[in-house]
């Protein structure tokens, strides 16, 4: 009788196999984020912040550590919303690209301190993404849906068959580049 080979966290010689381990990695950085949002409480309210390694002049915020609440405050989310997207097995994956976009494009205008109104007319630099991603989707639930009505296969069937299969994390990097 041949020994089945169970589902679980150690390989072959009793080690963290490397699924588990870079999984156990993103989740503690996952559960580490609030940490990460709370960083700017560190920094001093003060115009110009001088450090070791660098100095930040705060310019239109006027302090160091509002001008990190704020930066912090799309960073998060950003780097939170990546990691869904490389992470997500569903159909519908490449809506996340919108708010990643869009905090990508909230951080580049809020680091720009000559812009008066920062977080305005985002949509018109949306509108190229939203072009893009919200035609596919519906193309792709159109499809699910029309072979639910030709088929005998439940929705979550379906949904599996159009779940992408994880190939490591360069794998899912190439096929978008």
């Amino acid at each position: 009788m041949k020994k089945r080979k169970e589902n679980s966290l150690n390989g072959d010689n009793g080690k963290l196999s490397r699924s588990a381990f870079v999984g156990s990695i993103v989740a503690t950085f996952i559960a580490s984020t609030p940490l990460l949002y709370l960083i700017h409480e560190s920094v001093p309210d003060v115009k110009i912040w001088e450090t070791f390694l660098f100095t930040y002049e705060s310019g239109f915020w006027e302090s160091a550590q509002y001008a990190m609440w704020v930066y912090t405050g799309k960073i998060v989310p950003l780097i939170l919303a990546v990691i869904w997207f490389f992470t997500c097995r569903h159909w519908w994956y490449h809506a996340i690209l919108v708010p990643i976009v869009m905090y990508s494009f909230q951080i580049i205008t809020s680091y720009n301190a000559e812009l008066q109104h920062i977080d305005e007319n985002q949509i018109l630099f949306l509108l190229p993404v939203l072009v893009i991603v919200v035609p596919s989707i519906y193309l792709i639930r159109a499809k699910m849906f029309n072979k639910i009505n030709n088929s005998d296969k439940t929705l979550e069937e379906l949904e599996e068959e159009f779940m992408i299969k994880p190939r490591g994390f360069w794998g899912k990097v190439k096929r978008y580049f």
